[in-house]
């Protein structure tokens, strides 16, 4: 019985995780055991999160990338509209422009977006996060820089709607 109790406080303790992180599901393997949790996703998100697995293909960006900004991925402002529409940071963790440290980075001012657009990875504990526009337009405004920490529904670009 003190099995089952430790078990259930584990995945208790998941769930605070995710509730904390803002992840919407989460998907544990361990030897034959294998525990997926899923929440409903926030109503305040805007961007998508996608869990990246090494075989993806996107790498994490490692210390080296870090410190080495590149002149598009530092902060860049224009003038602002009031119709403007904001990326927001869906989760808490550290900001990634680029999929790899050697790589271009998502978009730049003036790129043009869609809902499906993949603009920025977040990686929270360990796990990238691939964040998607959900809207469409050309981007006028980045407000962080590469390896930026960010928070919980930071505002990460501005984009004029199409």
């Amino acid at each position: 019985m003190a099995e089952k109790d430790t078990d259930i406080k584990k995945i208790k303790k998941l769930i605070e995780i995710m509730k904390e992180n803002g992840l919407v599901e989460i998907e544990i393997k361990h030897d034959d055991d294998k525990i997926v949790l899923k929440r409903a996703q926030p109503q305040q998100a805007v961007g998508s999160i996608t869990m990246m697995r090494p075989e993806s293909g996107i790498a994490p960006v490692g210390p080296e990338g870090i410190g080495a900004v590149s002149q598009s991925s530092a902060p860049q402002t224009v003038p602002t509209e009031e119709d403007l529409v904001e990326i927001k940071s869906p989760i808490v963790g550290t900001f990634y422009a680029t999929p790899s440290p050697d790589s271009e980075s998502y978009v730049d001012i003036d790129s043009a977006v869609g809902p499906q657009t993949v603009v920025c990875i977040i990686e929270a504990m360990k796990v990238l996060n691939e964040i998607k526009a959900e809207t469409s337009g050309t981007i006028v405004e980045i407000l962080v820089t590469n390896g930026q920490a960010v928070e919980y529904g930071q505002v990460l670009f501005k984009v004029k709607p199409d």
